[in-house]
């Protein structure tokens, strides 16, 4: 496509002008023959070309049209495309909006899901998901842990600390109603492991989680059918939801109170 073709003019007018810039003005017969437009298209393209105000008349017997001045007829071009190309995107913004009122907001966050009660039967998996823990871990504990035995929540406490590094750096944030399951020695039972340990209380979490490194986040689901039973465990890399996570970890941490002051 020629220049002139991409700011509008069709071949039959891009010829026609340009051979007006030479010849001067001259007569509808007279143009056909010397642009190649045929005689049957050429009343048609100069009177496109003059609604467009890039040529003229002259008020002669035949009439005679003359072409404007080239840097008038691209100035008038270029302000044609200027209010197509307006126009076309204000369409585009219209099919954008259709199209959002049409998708999800967002899509699905790249994780995984295994299906798992609590106890001996997401033992090794508890493990194998600490030992990806080098730097930090931060967890929320709640449902449907506080519903259980200690001794179901035994089996998940060492499991929890068997699959930690010993440097790694470990801060639980615990419900008031998990308290009442716990054994009175639980704090020297912290005070027994390796990693460095912070516990603080809140009167209620809605919801169990940790955030390891702040590159993965597990999620607890509690079992539809069961109270105080877990129906499986949602880890999710996707760096957004970890870090949406990770910020509401720090505001219930804000929150709470120190386990022992």
């Amino acid at each position: 496509m020629t220049a002139l073709g991409e700011l509008g003019l069709s071949s039959y007018e891009e010829k026609a002008y340009r051979t007006l810039l030479v010849t001067g003005a001259a007569t509808a017969t007279a143009l056909s023959e010397a642009s190649d437009v045929p005689k049957g298209r050429i009343y048609d393209v100069l009177n496109g070309l003059e609604a467009r105000q890039l040529v003229r008349t002259q008020s002669t017997q035949p009439t005679r049209y003359a072409a404007i001045d080239p840097a008038t007829a691209v100035e008038r071009l270029l302000a044609e495309r200027a209010v197509e190309l307006h126009d076309e995107w204000t369409r585009y913004l219209d099919v954008a909006e259709t199209v959002h009122s049409t998708l999800l907001p967002t899509p699905p966050a790249d994780g995984s899901i295994w299906l798992g009660t609590l106890g001996d039967e997401m033992r090794a998996a508890m493990q194998q998901h600490m030992r990806t823990a080098t730097e930090s871990v931060h967890a929320v504990v709640g449902p449907p842990y506080e519903q259980a035995s200690w001794e179901t929540l035994r089996t998940e406490f060492e499991a929890f600390f068997d699959g930690a590094h010993a440097d790694l750096d470990v801060s639980l944030v615990f419900s008031d109603r998990l308290l009442d399951v716990l054994p009175d020695a639980f704090p020297e039972l912290v005070e027994s492991k390796s990693q460095a340990v912070r516990i603080r209380v809140l009167p209620d979490v809605p919801v169990s989680f940790d955030v390891l490194d702040q590159s993965v986040v597990s999620l607890d689901i509690p079992h539809p059918q069961s109270v105080g039973e877990r129906f499986g465990v949602v880890a999710v890399k996707d760096a957004a939801v970890v870090s949406e996570f990770e910020r509401q970890f720090q505001a219930l941490w804000a929150d709470a109170v120190p386990l022992v002051e």
